[in-house]
């Protein structure tokens, strides 16, 4: 009994040290009370610790978090293995490609899809079962798609400054919840800064002035801080004007000191390192390592210890800095809730008390089902080939490489099911219509399928990871990936399209790509174009309910479609006024930016404007009638784009300030009101230093593209 008592006082002392009231726990304590507090009782191989991925202190009772990929879907396991493998894999919601969400033109729904990933990600992380999932996610990528030929295209928002920031505000808002002290999961954008080229990344030089770094290249890691409310980022591989951005200025002087950011800066995998091994910048890594504490960085994506520990015994960098980087990295573990215990705190809960897994909700599937159709981009429909009327099909052939399969990338998590196009075809139909499949021209299977059926539907484009080819090697010229940019924008199984045409005239190309092609052909001679990104785990679900006409589609390109490869300036120019973008790009394209069809017509009409003239921090109102004025239900994108007629400075040709997706049933109409922002008009002033409105007239549309100024006005800018 004796024993007994002595060994329940050992445990009940053993947890009060874990249980004590240190004020760090204490949530009446301001912010900066509380981390100062914990930082006090650190000792200083605990601090050293912290400035890692995995971020915990046993000796003082936090468990912390670690991070986690989320691009589309929470990277739980996937092709990649991100976070586990073995018996503790789970399943996770796999939505369409980010590129795929951007083409919904729908932040709110981009919000759900990222709230629903916070949720898994809260559930894997606190249910018993799993308790291995990272708080902190990589998401979402705020790079901008300047250029196709981008390896990475799959994982941004497309080409627009404008549309991107829009999508990145949503999407942080959705990880991060709207809780007024505690955060769902924390968002750490990726990559900063002008990252999009994949070929010698880890040495090349990303150039541009200034106006076109605060207008372009990070005005979505801006808006991302200062709207959506992240405050987190990583920094790219790649030199910004000579400059490795592991170590540039800009990480404290701009996003710190300017925008607020007080949370983390991590370096890419293997980063840190490569400041000696690629980009020659330092002599040693003691050095590099001193200087990332310097420049800004909270946390090393590789291995950092020992070096770290030299600079600091050469005085390199004090224990006072290394405080400072760890104050970021503290104050996300406190907006997670994992500091203290408190009942406030609606995210705890989540996988304790709701023990059903999330991907295993009806609502999951449903939602990204969803989210698939309203991605999805109608590029062509002569004479109203589609959508497919069932009663009238004896037979439908399904042909190609992208037919039957659904492809993880290498940022997707493991789908708990997929549907791919053949069965989601086929399932649509029912068995009362014949269903032939050939996945290639083998023996000339493709040909007979579709000679000898109604409708020949035909799925091609890319392998985002490249038929798991070793890494930086694409299976054709024509694919990208992490590391390997994409060195023709042809679409070689374009052959197989002219073959399935030639047999069958009533023939429908579905392109299943991370990125755009120069289908010059196809424009021209197929009937009825779609296009879809990759890896949705309803995929195949979602294309039959466009081609059978559940739904109307009304996605639109997020990057301008061109024609020819020789129209895309050098890659490593960054520099976008020299014709990149529908900004400033004059070649006719093959399909515009914003641009996507209907199964209906609509009718523009009736402009207003709330006021003639707007001054700084104004906002007006742009309103007009939409009618749906053909014979389906449909949603249509309204999109509202500015230019700047007689303007003193550089502007572009023409750029997107506002947008609205609606819905509007057959025979009705609808007043759809845009706000334009004075900010969102604002250049930066490089003698200021500031951001301007600049006085004068400005022109502005409304319309379905950016190539489709249905109506038009002037707005004076005092």
């Amino acid at each position: 009994m004796r024993k007994f008592i002595l060994l329940l006082i050992f445990i009940c002392a053993h947890l009060s040290l874990f249980a004590q009231d240190y004020p760090f726990r204490d949530t009446r304590l301001s912010e900066d009370e509380r981390i100062r507090n914990l930082i006090s009782l650190m000792t200083f191989d605990e601090k050293l610790s912290c400035l890692s991925t995995r971020l915990s202190i046993p000796r003082l009772g936090i468990t912390g978090t670690r991070t986690i990929e989320g691009l589309h879907g929470l990277a739980y396991s996937g092709p990649a293995n991100w976070a586990v493998r073995g018996e503790k894999a789970s399943y996770t919601t796999t939505f369409p490609q980010a590129y795929g969400l951007a083409q919904t033109w729908d932040p709110d729904l981009v919000k759900k899809v990222a709230d629903m990933e916070a949720t898994e990600a809260r559930y894997l992380a606190q249910n018993e079962r799993y308790k291995t999932a990272g708080l902190i996610v990589f998401a979402p990528n705020a790079d901008l798609g300047r250029d196709i030929r981008w390896g990475r295209t799959e994982e941004c928002f497309g080409e627009d400054a404008f549309l991107n920031s829009c999508m990145v505000v949503a999407y942080v808002k959705g990880l991060q919840g709207n809780h007024p002290v505690y955060w769902k999961t924390a968002s750490l954008m990726k990559h900063f800064l002008a990252n999009s080229n994949e070929n010698n990344r880890s040495f090349n030089s990303s150039n541009f002035d200034d106006r076109l770094f605060r207008e372009y290249y990070s005005y979505t890691f801006y808006k991302g801080v200062v709207e959506g409310g992240s405050q987190c980022f990583m920094a790219a591989y790649n030199k910004y004007n000579g400059i490795p951005c592991t170590v540039h200025p800009v990480l404290r002087k701009v996003t710190m000191n300017n925008w607020g950011l007080r949370g983390i800066i991590c370096t890419d995998g293997g980063a840190y390192r490569q400041l000696l091994t690629t980009h020659a910048y330092y002599p040693s890594l003691d050095i590099a390592a001193a200087e990332c504490i310097k420049a800004g960085i909270t946390v090393f994506l590789d291995n950092y210890m020992a070096p770290l520990k030299e600079a600091i015994s050469k005085g390199l960098v004090t224990e006072r800095e290394i405080d400072e980087a760890i104050y970021g990295n503290l104050r996300v573990l406190l907006k997670l809730g994992l500091l203290d215990n408190s009942p406030d705190n609606p995210y705890s809960a989540i996988g304790i008390a709701d023990t059903t897994a999330p991907w295993r909700k009806p609502e999951a599937g449903q939602l990204v089902r969803e989210v698939t159709r309203k991605s999805i981009v109608l590029l062509k429909n002569d004479n109203m080939l589609l959508p497919l009327k069932k009663e009238t099909l004896k037979s439908v052939a399904v042909i190609g490489p992208s037919a039957n399969k659904v492809i993880s990338d290498w940022y997707s998590g493991t789908p708990p099911y997929s549907v791919n196009i053949r069965d989601g075809i086929k399932n649509a139909l029912g068995e009362s219509v014949i269903f032939r499949f050939a996945m290639s021209n083998k023996a000339d299977s493709a040909i007979i399928a579709a000679r000898e059926s109604d409708v020949a539907i035909v799925c091609v484009g890319n392998h985002p990871i490249s038929y798991g080819l070793p890494w930086g090697q694409n299976h054709v010229s024509s694919d990208g990936r992490e590391d390997v940019d994409r060195q023709a924008i042809s679409l070689e199984q374009e052959d197989l399209v002219k073959l399935v045409m030639k047999a069958n005239p009533r023939t429908i190309l579905v392109v299943v790509s991370s990125f755009p092609y120069a289908i010059n052909w196809s424009k021209e001679h197929v009937p009825a174009i779609l296009h879809v990104t990759q890896s949705s785990q309803e995929l195949g679900n979602a294309v039959a309910d466009i081609i059978f006409g559940k739904e109307s589609p009304a996605g639109r390109l997020v990057q301008t479609w061109i024609t020819s490869i020789d129209q895309i300036p050098p890659i490593l120019d960054y520099n976008i006024r020299n014709g990149r973008t529908y900004m400033y790009d004059k070649n006719p394209p093959l399909f515009p930016f914003g641009y996507g069809l209907t199964y209906t017509t609509f009718k523009y009409s009736d402009l207003k404007i709330s006021n003639k003239n707007i001054g700084p921090g104004e906002i007006v109102s742009i309103s007009f009638s939409l009618s749906n004025t053909g014979n389906f239900d449909s949603d249509e994108v309204a999109q509202l784009y500015v230019s700047y007629p007689g303007s003193k400075i550089e502007r572009p040709i023409k750029e997107l300030k506002g947008f609205k997706r609606v819905f509007v049933r057959k025979g009705e109409s609808v007043v759809v009101t845009i706000p334009l922002k004075a900010d969102d008009l604002q250049y930066w002033d490089t003698n200021k230093n500031a951001w301007t409105l600049e006085s004068g007239k400005i022109s502005y549309f409304v319309g379905p593209s950016s190539a489709d100024p249905l109506l038009k006005g002037t707005l004076e800018v005092r």
